[in-house]
């Protein structure tokens, strides 16, 4: 049986008490196998969510809800890796990644 992180959304609840989504573009590093960006990217823009962990990504992309199919993407990289200009994103979430 899989370990909860988190089973009360304490987490998620704590980023929508400092940040309002709706219409951003986001970049997550750090994205793991997706537990906060299935949680969070519902309002946004867009979403790209990296991790240096491939079969993390993996995981998160065999399990992207439909619902965020247009919305969120997954790249294999880490934080410094990003290959996209500043300008694309208007938040960018840093979270359990260190």
């Amino acid at each position: 049986m899989p370990t909860v992180l988190d089973p009360e959304g304490a987490h998620a609840a704590a980023i929508r008490s400092l940040v309002d989504l709706r219409g951003l573009r986001v970049l997550e590093v750090g994205a793991g196998d997706g537990r906060l960006t299935f949680e969070l990217a519902g309002p946004t823009a867009s979403w790209l969510a990296t991790e240096p962990k491939p079969d993390l990504v993996e995981r998160a992309r065999a399990t992207l809800p439909t619902s965020l199919a247009g919305t969120v993407s997954f790249a294999v990289a880490g934080g410094a890796e990003v290959e996209a200009p500043e300008a694309e994103f208007d938040l960018v979430l840093f979270s359990w990644s260190l």
